[in-house]
């Protein structure tokens, strides 16, 4: 696959970049990294800490045109895996937290942002924001749990090594998805996820629930079993993990 990298010391967002400089070009894969963010997003109102020079701060700009719309979530599972297979090559214990999230256990070492752009009913392209927490040893945010690779590892990594084992990862999901493998891409999506085996406490918009996950359609929905043996269905935002 052909893949162009944009390199820059300081911006916005690497998402606001990809889509306000245009950056569509004849590249399958264009890849925009940055050393700081100075309005690093996260999902809805969140903004993303990330110390200067410390993290992976990156976007990834593909041309999906052959997933309907209907199914787009395959993207966010794919790069979701992408990550959890790269962060596999230096612990355990990673998993992924519906929608968008990567855990090492129970703290949020990776965040993603995720912005489409459609046209026929099929994605004309798909922009993968990625923080990834790196060598960052000191959090000052209200985040509640975040850690890092070197908090986890206790050394520092290298951050190229790791942004070019992610690019390599993202390239094999990617092709998984243009060869038909969406099936495999789902189960191995379930089975990575946080809190997959259980009840837990959540919380809806008539307040807190234990339940397990039974399943995570492809169109981003997540199915719950609560105790009582109802099913209950929910898309982003509407349902969320009770501390």
């Amino acid at each position: 696959m052909k893949r162009e990298i944009i390199r820059l010391n300081e911006v916005g967002s690497t998402n606001d970049y990809l889509r306000q400089h245009g950056v569509v070009g004849d590249e399958e894969m264009t890849v925009v990294v940055a050393d700081y963010q100075t309005s690093g997003r996260g999902q809805a109102t969140n903004t993303w800490e990330s110390e200067a020079g410390k993290n992976l701060l990156l976007s990834i700009l593909v041309h999906p045109w052959h997933t309907p719309t209907a199914y787009q979530f395959l993207w966010s599972m794919a790069g979701a895996l992408a990550l959890k297979d790269t962060l596999g090559a230096y612990t355990d214990g990673i998993t992924l937290k519906w929608p968008n999230d990567v855990y090492w256990h129970d703290r949020k070492i990776s965040g993603t942002l995720i912005e489409t752009s459609l046209s026929g009913g099929r994605l004309k392209g798909c922009i993968y924001g990625i923080g990834l927490n790196v060598n960052q040893l000191m959090f000052v945010s209200d985040a509640p749990n975040p850690v890092s690779l070197a908090g986890i590892v206790g050394h520092e990594v290298d951050r190229e090594q790791v942004l070019q084992r992610l690019l390599d990862n993202f390239e094999k999901r990617y092709e998984l998805l243009e060869r038909g493998g969406a099936a495999d891409i789902s189960e191995e999506y379930y089975m990575s996820l946080y809190r997959r085996d259980g009840f837990y406490p959540y919380e809806d918009a008539d307040g807190q629930f234990e339940a397990s996950i039974v399943e995570v359609a492809d169109n981003g929905t997540i199915v719950l079993r609560d105790k009582e043996g109802r099913f209950r269905e929910y898309t982003f935002k509407e349902v969320k993990f009770a501390r």
